[in-house]
């Protein structure tokens, strides 16, 4: 691999903002006869055809190292437990990323989206003893309570809370838990960005195939005969493939926390396009809310740096 280059780093990471901003309107734009699992199936399996090819001329060239663990078989079957079961995780975040998009609305699903942090921090507290500051914790406060007033539509009564909020929820949680998996127990395996994305969303198809065969086994056909379904399910598994596969390459170069705060504000990106495009109206409470959560992950980020620059120092 070349030697990092941040212009590059920073280049990539705007693309992955424009790319995560069309994302929830482009689903919402889908046929309205595609359902959410049939749509999230079909998008798996043109995510899987767009991953293969560079993973294949990863192959030819000497580059890949799919599958090469380091250990005996019992790392090789850990790895593999790891990447079916975090597979399976993205396959239902992908399930809940469709129908929390067309259940809450775009605008307001992207903002909860945004509540990964939040997950993030609670895992590594619980499980990877990792002890947050008091302002960590305040903003990690400020930002719960800014998702509970966007989740109630700004009226603050619980009674108010959507329910189909509290599902798009799921999305950065399902993401949060996966993440962690895969940090610790494959942070080792010398795979490459192509080769964790083609792992990523193949059992992600294989995972959502298997619901949709039981539940909905009508939209196997359609996503291919209908061209409509086959146009929305390719533009979808296209631009999310190239989401998932530019972030990799875009934290080869840049840190995560650099990468992380360009791609914060993409709910304004949605904002905007959705309005434009799908008519929908953005709520004073729904700015106000983006405004506030963006303010603390910014916050938090900063907070996380210099608390790992303390920590290099010596005492």
């Amino acid at each position: 691999m070349s030697a990092p280059r941040t212009g590059t780093g920073i280049g990539l990471a705007i693309v992955c903002l424009g790319i995560l901003g069309i994302m929830p309107v482009l689903s919402n734009s889908r046929p309205a006869a595609f359902g959410a699992l049939g749509f999230a199936f079909w998008l798996s399996v043109w995510q899987t055809v767009f991953a293969i090819p560079l993973v294949v001329h990863e192959r030819r060239s000497g580059t890949s190292k799919l599958l090469a663990v380091q250990g005996g078989t019992a790392s090789r079957r850990r790895a593999l437990g790891v990447v079916v079961a975090t597979g399976a995780m993205f396959g239902l975040s992908t399930f809940l990323y469709v129908f929390g998009i067309e259940k809450a609305g775009a605008v307001s699903a992207a903002i909860a989206m945004q509540a990964y942090p939040v997950f993030a921090i609670l895992w590594e507290s619980l499980f990877l003893n990792r002890r947050k500051s008091r302002i960590e914790l305040l903003l990690t406060a400020v930002l719960i309570i800014a998702l509970y007033y966007l989740g109630t539509g700004g009226s603050w009564r619980i009674d108010g809370f959507s329910p189909w909020f509290l599902l798009a929820l799921g999305v950065p949680f399902l993401w949060s838990v996966a993440h962690v998996i895969i940090r610790e127990e494959l942070g080792r395996t010398p795979v490459t960005p192509a080769e964790v994305t083609l792992l990523r969303v193949a059992v992600s198809m294989l995972f959502l195939g298997g619901v949709l065969a039981i539940t909905e086994p009508q939209q196997f056909a359609l996503g291919l005969l209908r061209g409509d379904f086959l146009l929305f399910g390719l533009a979808m598994g296209f631009v999310y493939y190239l989401e998932l596969i530019v972030w990799f390459y875009a934290i080869r170069h840049i840190d995560v926390s650099l990468a992380s705060s360009i791609t914060t504000p993409w709910p304004a990106l949605t904002m905007v396009l959705s309005a434009l495009l799908l008519g929908d109206r953005v709520e004073p409470y729904q700015i106000a809310a983006f405004v506030l959560i963006a303010g603390c992950i910014y916050g938090l980020m900063i907070a996380g740096l210099r608390k790992s620059r303390g920590v290099r120092q010596p005492a």
